[in-house]
C-alpha cells in the first residue's frame, strides 16, 4: 500500500471509521491498483524494447483455435455459441490469437515483436482458489535470423520485468526429447504416436512401455477376424468408427506387430534422459554423456549449449538456473523447444509468476506450412503483487 494512503487508512481504521467490510473492500481496491501499476510498468518495458502493442479481441473463434491448446486449457475454456459467428470462446491466452494474426497478415515483413496486456479466462474446479480471470502481460518474437538469440532475448525480457523478486527459475527443452523419440529404432507410426503424447507424461510412458513389450504388441486377438464374416450379422454400425476404419485399424496393428519392439536399452536411455534435472551447466554435461548411445540428440544438444552461451553473455547466472528434461510437458501443447518458468522463492504455493517458450510448429500449423520461428512469454502482475507480500491487514 502506498505510504500516504496507507497512513490515512490506518488512522481512520484505528478511529473506527471503517467497518470490517469497508476495510476488506478498501484493501481489494488498493491491491487491484497495485496490479494495474505492475501491468502498466511491464507493458512499457516491453514496448520500449521495440515491441508493437497489440490487443486481440476477448472473443475468439473456438472452432479454429481450441484444438491448438493442450487438453488442460481446452477443458477449461469458456465456450459459447454465436448465431452469426458460430462457436466462440473467451480467450484463454494471447499467443495463439497473435500467431494467427501475424501469419495471416505478414504485410511483407516476417520479423516482428509484439507486446500485450489484458485478461485471460479459464474455468476452475469447484471451490478452487485459482482465479478464473486474471491479467497477463506478454512479449512475443517472430524472427528466423537467430533463433538462439531470440530465445535468450525472450528469457531476459521476462526476467528483467520481474525486477528484484526472489525467484526460482526452471528451464527445459522439449526439442531434446523430440529428437530422442525421432531417433528411436522403430516405425514412423510408433514415433508419431509418442510425439503426439509428449505433453501427456503418463500417457507417453504407457505407450513407450507398450512399444517395448512383445505381449502388448501381440495381435493374436485378431486371428479369427475375417473382413466379411465378422460383419455379416451386424445390422448397423455402432460407435464413432466406421466399418472401413475398424478394418484399417486392425490391419495397421497386424503390420505393426511384425516389427520388433523398441529395445530395453532404448527404453532405459529415454528414461535416463527424462530423469535429468540439475543446474544448467551440470545438465549439459549429463546430456553429452548420453550422446554415444543417442547420437540423434547431437543437434538439439548443440542448440542447448549455444543458448547457454547466449544467456551467459547476457549476464544470466547459469549456476542458479535449473534444467529439467521433462519441464514444460504439462503446459501448452504448442511449445516445441526452449521452455522456462519463474516461481516465487518466498511463496511456494503460488503458480508460476511468468512462463514462456518456443512454438515454431504452431506458426507452421496456423501458417498452413509456412513457418516462422517464434518464442515468447507471459507475466502475471497479480502474482508479482502477491509475491512482494502485499499487506492486506492494514
Amino acid at each position: 500500500m502506498e505510504g500516504k494512503a496507507k497512513s490515512i487508512y490506518c488512522a481512520q481504521k484505528r478511529n473506527g471509521f471503517y467497518g470490517a467490510r469497508d476495510a476488506e473492500s478498501f484493501e481489494k481496491v488498493n491491491e487491484q491498483k497495485q496490479i494495474e501499476i505492475e501491468a502498466d510498468r511491464i507493458l512499457r518495458l516491453f514496448s520500449n524494447s521495440g515491441a508493437k502493442i497489440v490487443q486481440p479481441t476477448i472473443l475468439q473463434q473456438a472452432d479454429t483455435l481450441l484444438d491448438l491448446y493442450g487438453e488442460d486449457i481446452r477443458a477449461r475454456a469458456y465456450v459459447t455459441s454465436d448465431p452469426f459467428n458460430g462457436e466462440m470462446m473467451l480467450r484463454p491466452d494471447f499467443t495463439v490469437p497473435i500467431v494467427k494474426a501475424h501469419m495471416n497478415d505478414l504485410s511483407g515483413n516476417e520479423t516482428a515483436r509484439y507486446a500485450y496486456c489484458g485478461k485471460v479466462f479459464r474455468r476452475q474446479e469447484k471451490n478452487s482458489d485459482r482465479a478464473s480471470e486474471y491479467l497477463q502481460v506478454g512479449y512475443e518474437i517472430f524472427d528466423r535470423t537467430d533463433v538462439i538469440q531470440s530465445d535468450a532475448d525472450a528469457f531476459c525480457r521476462i526476467k528483467n520485468a520481474l525486477s528484484d523478486l526472489p525467484l526460482k527459475v526452471a528451464t527445459g527443452d522439449i526439442g531434446i526429447l523430440m529428437a530422442a523419440v525421432s531417433g528411436l529404432k522403430t516405425t514412423d507410426r510408433r514415433k508419431k504416436s509418442l510425439l503426439r503424447h509428449i505433453w501427456r507424461p503418463q500417457r507417453f510412458k504407457t505407450i513407450l512401455e507398450k512399444f517395448t513389450d512383445e505381449v502388448s504388441l501381440s495381435t493374436k486377438r485378431f486371428d479369427s477376424f475375417d473382413e466379411e464374416k465378422s460383419f455379416e450379422n451386424q445390422a448397423k454400425e455402432i460407435g464413432l468408427r466406421s466399418k472401413s476404419e475398424i478394418i484399417e485399424r486392425i490391419e495397421s496393428l497386424r503390420q505393426d506387430s511384425k516389427v520388433s519392439p523398441i529395445s530395453k536399452t532404448e527404453l532405459g536411455l529415454i528414461n535416463s534422459l527424462l530423469n535429468i534435472g540439475d543446474k544448467c551447466p551440470q545438465a549439459l554435461t549429463e546430456l553429452k554423456n548420453l550422446l554415444p548411445d543417442m547420437p540423434a540428440l547431437q543437434s538439439a544438444i548443440e542448440k542447448f549449449e549455444k543458448r547457454l552461451t547466449a544467456l551467459d553473455h547476457a549476464n544470466v547466472n547459469l549456476s542458479s538456473i535449473d534444467f529439467e528434461a521433462s519441464y514444460g510437458r504439462t503446459s501448452m501443447e504448442y511449445y516445441d523447444g526452449f521452455v522456462f518458468g519463474f516461481y516465487s522463492d518466498s511463496y511456494a504455493d503460488l503458480p508460476p509468476i511468468a512462463t514462456g517458450g518456443r512454438y515454431d510448429a504452431l506458426t507452421k500449423h496456423i501458417g498452413k506450412g509456412r513457418e516462422i520461428p517464434a518464442v515468447g512469454g507471459v507475466v502475471r502482475p497479480d502474482l508479482i503483487v502477491k509475491s512482494k507480500g502485499f499487506e492486506t491487514n492494514g
